[in-house]
């Protein structure tokens, strides 16, 4: 049961990688933390992936005053996507054309919500964002939806002012990605044993 969870966990965080490399690509407009990790790489020269991973480790540390803690899903959440989204930045080409791009920002979408339902549905601990959401509703009483929202604004301004790409793909994220988390989640939980 736990390797077929950890297999579900892994094989979920490569789907997300993919989706984020695929909305790389599109250039239409990323998630709020990878307009971050763009707007860093930009000013750094290193690449996204290890962006995501670094700034994951700094976000888990913010677990420490808020009393959440790892999970098996937590390291691997920080360092899967990250070197999955960079393989597949590295495999891909550039796209070309509205109708490649537009593709590439929709499978983008699907894979990313596909990939979140089956790690989350692994059930082997939050991701470090999803864990600093937790955290704030718990110490301060913010619901996650308040928490989520500000952290998030801040997150995307802050990249967006680095030279983070904010466009279609951005509004089209934030509006997607929790149906489809809720859509698929369903395919990817264990089922409950027949009375």
């Amino acid at each position: 049961m736990w390797i077929r969870r950890f297999i579900q966990l892994i094989l979920g965080l490569s789907v997300f990688g993919l989706g984020a490399a695929l909305m790389v690509r599109a250039h239409l407009g990323l998630d709020p933390w990878n307009v971050f990790h763009q707007g860093l790489a930009g000013r750094t020269g290193l690449s996204l992936g290890i962006l995501s991973i670094l700034s994951g480790v700094v976000v888990m540390l913010l677990w420490i005053p808020l009393r959440q803690k790892p999970g098996v899903g937590t390291i691997m959440n920080i360092l899967v996507i990250g070197l999955t989204m960079d393989l597949f930045l590295w495999l891909m080409p550039e796209f070309q054309g509205w109708p490649l791009r537009a593709a590439g920002l929709a499978g983008g979408l699907v894979l990313t919500g596909i990939g979140s339902a089956a790690y989350i549905g692994a059930g082997m601990g939050t991701g470090p964002r999803d864990g600093l959401m937790v955290g704030l509703n718990r110490k301060l009483g913010w619901s996650i939806r308040v928490s989520r929202m500000l952290v998030e604004v801040i997150v995307l301004a802050i990249g967006w002012i680095l030279g983070g790409v904010v466009g279609v793909g951005t509004v089209a994220f934030a509006l997607c990605i929790g149906p489809l988390v809720q859509f698929f989640l369903p395919f990817f939980q264990p089922k409950a044993p027949a009375p």
